[in-house]
């Protein structure tokens, strides 16, 4: 009596779904009481992380090149050899003629800091000599910072030195990315017929599917944000040497880079082009408000959906609070890498659910 009555519950999805659960529950929480285990494992992933992300990126740009050259008859070593020859003279040209314009704009920059240091104040003094009732919670809070000044500076400091270690040690990571891209160009099409190998035949279709999903999914992504990082980048150094804004190059190079985080991106290069344009001259500013708009406007409307359409399917709500999240748990690294971790696994969970369901009864194929 007790093994049909056990029989009948199980045969129920609900307390199907309930067990799974609880077992996914109890694997996690065994997993924590057993995690000085995996710590050598994390340990070792986390040096290998910046060699293997640099890699993977530069190869997802890369490997389109890698692929036309191999149906052009071009043997694959000999298309990584061309890509590499390539990369490098793209460096070449950036150190050669990129590099001393940006360096001479920062110097620029860094040597008028006291004077827009000093604009700001007298500024800020003519504001309140023309000010009849300062809000106290205003005043207060700049009369802390001003009290606070040392300790700010110390900290900040303190930061500098913490992030000058830290440097050093992705240099280190750095280099070893070539060698990573060379063997990601030269044998990365061989890792899925190495593991299938290994599997069934129906689960080595399945696996080559869901790779072939993950791929398409992270080549979308990076492929797509590159290019329309850079078209925005020049975009604004167009724009900035049509106004004659200060640091043009510096500032578009900055947009390029912020680009890439989507959604706050446009709006964080946006402020020292603005701060930077108010000081040249306050009219200036606006100019450059305006520059950055219809930038954005161009990518939003032109070249995003063209370039890279709705290959991730995310919805703008879901980018904002992804964004936010990561943002306050990762940093600047969870602004990068949020959107296409999540995309691929939203892949994997969408790829196992439709495996599931091709294995359920016809008349019952719903998970709820």
């Amino acid at each position: 009596m007790t093994e049909k009555v056990v029989a009948l519950l199980f045969e129920k999805k609900s307390i199907r779904i309930l067990l799974t659960f609880i077992l996914i529950f109890t694997l996690i929480y065994l997993l924590s009481l057993t995690k000085f285990i995996f710590e050598p494992v994390g340990a070792y992933l986390t040096a290998i992380a910046v060699p293997i992300i640099g890699a993977g990126i530069i190869f997802y740009i890369t490997n389109p090149i890698v692929n036309w050259l191999e149906k052009k008859k071009v043997p694959r070593i000999a298309g990584t050899f061309i890509v590499f020859l390539l990369i490098m003279l793209l460096i070449t040209i950036i150190i050669n003629f990129v590099a001393p314009v940006v360096q001479r704009q920062f110097s620029n920059f860094v040597d008028s800091i006291p004077k827009m240091v000093d604009n700001a104040e007298r500024l800020f003094e003519m504001w309140q000599e023309n000010q009849n009732i300062i809000p106290p919670q205003f005043e207060n809070t700049i009369q802390n910072v001003m009290d606070n000044f040392n300790q700010y500076a110390e900290t900040i400091t303190s930061s500098i030195i913490g992030v000058i270690g830290q440097i050093f040690s992705f240099v280190f990571a750095f280099f070893l990315i070539p060698f990573f891209l060379f063997f990601m160009l030269k044998d990365g099409y061989k890792f899925v017929p190495f593991i299938s190998k290994v599997l069934s035949p129906k689960k080595a279709k399945s696996f080559k599917t869901l790779t072939t999903n993950i791929n398409h999914t992270l080549a979308s992504f990076i492929q797509g944000q590159f290019i329309v990082s850079v078209c925005v980048g020049a975009m604004l150094y167009i724009g900035y040497l049509i106004i004659d804004l200060d640091y043009s190059l510096s500032l578009a190079l900055f947009g390029l880079l912020m680009n890439f985080i989507p959604f706050l991106g446009p709006f964080l290069s946006a402020i020292p082009a603005i701060i930077v344009g108010f000081f040249q001259e306050p009219i200036m500013a606006l100019w450059a408000a305006i520059v950055m708009i219809v930038a954005q406007q161009i990518e939003s409307n032109l070249i995003s959906p063209n370039v890279m359409g709705r290959a991730l399917s995310i919805h703008p709500l879901t980018v904002i609070t992804l964004i936010l999240a990561a943002g306050g748990i990762a940093g600047f690294l969870g602004l990068l890498f949020i959107i296409p971790a999540y995309a691929v696994v939203k892949t994997i969970i969408a790829h196992f659910y439709r495996e599931w369901k091709k294995k359920q009864p016809e008349e019952d194929p719903d998970l709820f």
